[in-house]
């Protein structure tokens, strides 16, 4: 029989349901916006897709699945495991398509006659689908075995191999913490982000010099497009600096339970952490808004023609009726 849920959980899933209230509609706009948007048809915007869909998921699947876990159902030990991992992969598929809309830019600029010969939008596609694997892969390593149920088992003292049994479904409780530090963060998290660290820091630079040797030539076109080019880094860099400050405390804490057994982190900061993962998907919809004429474009646009629009052409044909009876 389930226990009841105390004040604090009760907060807890309040704010993860708020979370999963921006983060879904928000991203669905911006799929929704390149959609209907011909500008926006590129690769980086096809990459930004990908991040898009993996952060509706976030709010549609791993939000109420992380609620369910916090309640800690009593469920076999798979179950539990098949439920802690599509967070894994999500987290996986942003990262990886971060490090695509990062290699992209760097192309944009380096080579920017030959990059619509090279960055063709089957080549974006293949791509996308390439990241979505390995992200499927890593997410569901503990599936294939790297997880607690031996550990589990001789904590039992469950000798059968094929014996199934019932525990609290909670995420440390089955995910192994030497995958989550040695291979999900020091292998699939942290490498990345610093790659992606070192590209845009080359991608300012490229840029930069092209502004600064194009400010005496006589024409505008190359000034414009890396200025172009600046903003956009800029704001994608700033959606990449927001992924890092959201997951890292989380790994961090990873780090010490692993490294210091002994150490009692609060719990406070464990939530807070879980918090900062979540919230992120519902951060990159508001970046583009701000940060991206296209996007803002393309989701007044939306607006106009869908709601605001819509409604006033209801309210027009209702007075049109009124005034004709």
């Amino acid at each position: 029989m389930a226990h009841p849920i105390s004040a604090f959980q009760a907060a807890y899933i309040s704010i993860e349901v708020l979370i999963a209230l921006v983060s879904v509609p928000g991203n669905i706009l911006v799929i929704w916006a390149v959609k209907m948007n011909q500008a926006l048809r590129d690769a980086t915007f096809c990459f930004i897709v990908s991040l898009a869909v993996a952060d509706v998921a976030v709010g549609a699947l791993v939000i109420p699945l992380a609620i369910i876990i916090n309640i800690g159902p009593q469920t076999e030990f798979y179950t539990c495991l098949m439920v802690a991992c599509p967070v894994l992969i999500l987290t996986e598929s942003s990262i990886l398509a971060l490090l695509a809309i990062a290699v992209d830019r760097y192309l944009r600029v380096k080579i920017p006659v030959r990059y619509k010969s090279m960055v063709t939008p089957r080549r974006a596609a293949v791509a996308i689908a390439c990241c979505w694997i390995v992200s499927f892969l890593v997410g569901l390593t503990p599936m294939f075995g790297w997880n607690n149920l031996n550990k589990m088992r001789r904590t039992q003292e469950l000798n059968s191999s094929h014996t199934e049994f019932v525990i609290t479904c909670q995420f440390e409780t089955v995910i192994s913490m030497e995958y989550m530090v040695y291979f999900n963060f020091f292998v699939w998290v942290l490498p990345p982000l610093l790659l992606m660290l070192f590209i845009y820091l080359e991608v300012f630079n490229l840029i930069r010099k092209q502004l600064n040797k194009k400010v005496s030539s006589s024409s505008n076109d190359p000034q414009k497009y890396y200025g172009k080019e600046l903003k956009i880094a800029k704001s994608l860099a700033l959606v990449l600096f927001l992924f890092a400050l959201s997951w890292l405390p989380l790994h961090v804490l990873n780090c010490i339970t692993l490294f210091c057994p002994s150490c009692q982190t609060p719990h406070i900061l464990t939530y807070i952490a879980i918090f900062l993962t979540h919230g992120n998907s519902a951060m990159n919809p508001i970046v583009y808004a701000f940060r991206i004429k296209k996007f803002r474009t393309a989701f007044l646009q939306i607006w106009n023609q869908y709601f605001c629009c819509k409604t006033n052409k209801n309210t027009t044909s209702t007075t049109t009726a009124e005034t004709g009876n």
